[in-house]
């Protein structure tokens, strides 16, 4: 056998590695897209987050552990299968050389069985008749078979789904039930992450515009469709490389740390884990703490900086197969495509600017003088909104404003991550949360 190649350390050094295992964390959790915050939309006031989120991320990081074995097995299968193809065919070679006399027997190392030819073997015939026949050697056309190139040519995005697994699977016993298997798994994978994408773009639509949620799904459908048939053109896999590597790359580091500092430094990280501590009923780990203050911006802020610098150090390119020259050569995006580019990272990121400034003009409403109740008894729905504040406090708690209790807990400010819970030094009657909580559970009898 051939001795396995050392650790490439080096590729640590590498931004875009560092960007894409970061594109790869966004994807695999949904962070950026909008749809894990749709998702919660719709969890009860008192749901467990804190467990939901440590959940998802284990399994998450399982799952991948897991694929990466799957994906690098059957690349590893893949290039031993065509390392062996490739030393069969250049020992053939080396047998009609020696059959003309264009070749020595000499040179072949006594051990050497061609019936059963390992690559070991072909690897030390391979060196003696290089070094021997040095001048007239490349003549020869003889290859060096040598395992590490084949992985080296392992194809990543498309390429990896479309022809390298289905390369491998054509070796593997029962290869067309694990053909099947494999292909129903991409189906439900894509239909799994187009659901959660979908609902990022249309719960907030709909629930600040309040347009019909059917007709707009499908609306939304429909044109991710026809959008979709430019990547099914012949031309397609350019499209794909362009909208993968640049268009979802660089705006979802852009979005995750907006939505980071927002948090974290304008909304406030002590309040938020006082409102956190209040719906958990218990203080959240101060590693969090530190975390959403300084760390994680800290490394999005390197992570989109490196990104920047490498977009401008080594302009947009992608892979193409040269007819003429028969080879794969990387070539620069035209000047039509770069200015693609730059709509589709500028068109991703546009929203929040423009909404800032409508929302801090007062064009747009932020939806904080409004009062949205919604709950379901049978098919029937209500909706109350845009209530007066002596109308909402009587038509939630049925009293009169004077004798009404607050619907809210009383405001205990968080100070800081080595402070005292809220929840350790009072007491409700009502419950975890004060009687304004009980409202998800009142029965619709008592509205």
């Amino acid at each position: 056998m051939v001795p396995p190649s050392p650790l490439q350390l080096d590729k640590m050094l590498d931004p875009q590695v560092w960007r894409e295992a970061a594109t790869q964390v966004f994807f695999a959790l949904g962070l950026g897209f909008g749809g894990v915050i749709a998702f919660s939309s719709y969890n009860k006031q008192d749901n467990n987050c804190h467990f939901d989120a440590a959940l998802v991320s284990f399994i998450n990081f399982f799952t991948s552990v897991l694929a990466t074995l799957v994906v690098f097995a059957v690349l590893g299968f893949k290039a031993n299968i065509m390392n062996e193809k490739c030393v069969v065919e250049n020992a053939e070679k080396i047998l009609g050389y020696l059959n003309t006399d264009v070749l020595s027997r000499a040179l072949i190392p006594p051990h050497v069985n061609f019936s059963h030819l390992t690559t070991k073997d072909y690897a030390e015939m391979y060196k003696v008749i290089k070094t021997v026949k040095e001048d007239h050697f490349s003549a020869l056309g003889l290859d060096p078979c040598l395992l590490e190139d084949e992985l080296d040519k392992s194809v990543q995005g498309t390429g990896l789904a479309f022809i390298a697994f289905t390369e491998a699977m054509t070796h593997f016993p029962a290869s067309p039930f694990w053909s099947v298997m494999f292909f129903l798994m991409l189906i439900n994978l894509g239909l799994g992450s187009m659901i959660g994408t979908m609902a990022g773009i249309t719960t907030p639509i709909i629930d600040t515009f309040k347009v019909p949620k059917e007709m707009f799904t499908v609306g939304c459908c429909v044109f991710a469709f026809f959008v979709g048939l430019l990547f099914v053109q012949r031309s397609g896999n350019y499209f794909v490389t362009m909208f993968d590597d640049y268009s979802a790359t660089l705006p979802l580091t852009v979005i995750v740390i907006l939505e980071n500092i927002a948090v974290a430094w304008i909304y406030g990280t002590k309040k938020f884990m006082q409102e956190l501590t209040e719906m958990l009923g218990f203080r959240p780990y101060r590693f969090y703490f530190y975390m959403w203050k300084f760390v994680s911006p800290l490394c999005m802020a390197v992570l989109t900086t490196a990104s920047i610098i490498q977009l401008g150090v080594t302009p947009p390119g992608y892979s193409a197969w040269i007819k003429e020259e028969a080879a794969e050569r990387y070539l620069y995006f035209p000047n039509w495509a770069m200015a693609i580019l730059i709509t589709l990272i500028v068109v991703a990121v546009l929203p929040i600017p423009v909404v800032f400034v409508l929302r801090h003009f007062h064009l747009l409403s932020d939806g904080s003088n409004t009062l949205s109740v919604s709950y379901k008894k049978g098919r029937m729905m209500k909706d109350i909104s845009n209530l007066e504040e002596n109308d909402e406090t009587r038509f939630i708690l049925s009293k009169v404003p004077s004798e009404a209790p607050s619907p809210m807990p009383t405001h205990r400010s968080y100070l800081g991550p080595g402070s005292t819970s809220p929840m350790e030094t009072s007491s409700n009657p009502n419950g975890r949360y004060g009687s304004g909580y009980l409202l998800a559970s009142t029965p619709e009898s008592e509205l």
